[in-house]
């Protein structure tokens, strides 16, 4: 559709129903943002706290509910179906995690952040995400890279890892990095260098931590995103990981690493005493919980 259709449904729609949201000083009706140059941003706070049941019998606690939650409430409805404001947010918000599946990891950022990489055997995007068993297999060329550039048998081993969503990475990388190196340090363990797998699935730390014969390998990989939600982060730690022994029972997971759920510098401390436990009890996966 063209963006000035869109404005002027946007515009008509406001103006029919008299928004007021205005009346609360810390969320500006979505009318006020709207101007002659460009379409508002549809996934900015104010459309994200926007309320739209109309006449509400109590605004105070309308407004709490939206506040304490980043799930869809108190969007409203016309008939049987959604207004068009949510309706926008919806599209924009689904756009947004289709394009951090599909965002490319540059050789630039790496190069900024001192990381080499290497790839799966999925050759590309497209044929990462129709082709899972192959995000999930190096060729020997990786491994002998990988080997290379890494002492045998570290303690720790760190990947990084696209996976489904290059916003995890990229928005998480410098504030979970460092303080888990420092910690695991701390802690006197080697730690091999940190690397990145392009088109990486979580079954790829098999291969790498066998390859190393490293003790702990520990994976962070961007989840799939949901809606309006492309920043999250998985970490996977598993006790000496084996491509035809381990199954997905061994891995311990820690997921919704990002702001709005565990912050990354958290989740890095996290992560530090989850190896600990790991190394001590030399388990991982349910066989950890029973350990413990």
């Amino acid at each position: 559709m063209d963006p000035k259709q869109i404005q002027a449904i946007v515009e008509t729609v406001l103006k029919e129903m008299h928004l007021q949201t205005s009346e609360k000083s810390d969320t500006p009706s979505p009318s006020s943002i709207i101007s002659e140059e460009s379409l508002p941003d549809i996934g900015s706070v104010e459309f994200k706290n926007w309320n739209g049941i109309d006449n509400p019998h109590n605004k105070d606690v309308i407004y709490e509910f939206i506040g304490a939650t980043n799930t869809r409430v108190c969007s409203g409805s016309v008939g049987p179906r959604p207004k068009i404001i949510p309706y926008l947010r919806f599209l924009a918000d689904h756009a947004r995690s289709k394009g951090s599946v599909f965002k490319e990891v540059s050789e630039e950022w790496l190069e900024k952040n001192n990381l080499w990489s290497v790839q799966s055997e999925a050759g590309d995007k497209d044929t990462y995400l129709t082709r899972p068993d192959l995000g999930r297999r190096l060729s020997d060329e990786a491994i002998a890279t990988i080997k290379k550039n890494i002492p045998n048998a570290p303690q720790v081993q760190i990947i990084l890892s696209d996976g489904l969503s290059t916003d995890a990475l990229l928005s998480n990388y410098e504030d979970i990095l460092p303080p888990l190196l420092n910690g695991l340090k701390a802690k006197n363990y080697t730690v091999g260098e940190p690397f990145f797998l392009r088109y990486g699935r979580v079954k790829a730390q098999d291969a790498i931590g066998e390859a190393l014969n490293a003790d702990v390998v520990v994976l962070l990989i961007g989840e799939r995103p949901g809606l309006g939600q492309s920043e999250s982060m998985s970490c996977y730690a598993v006790y000496k990981p084996s491509v035809t022994k381990t199954v997905e029972s061994d891995r311990t997971v820690i997921s919704n690493i990002h702001d709005g759920g565990t912050p990354p510098v958290e989740a890095a401390a996290v992560i530090v005493d989850l190896v600990t436990r790991m190394i001590d009890n030399k388990a991982s996966g349910i066989a950890l919980n029973k350990a413990n």
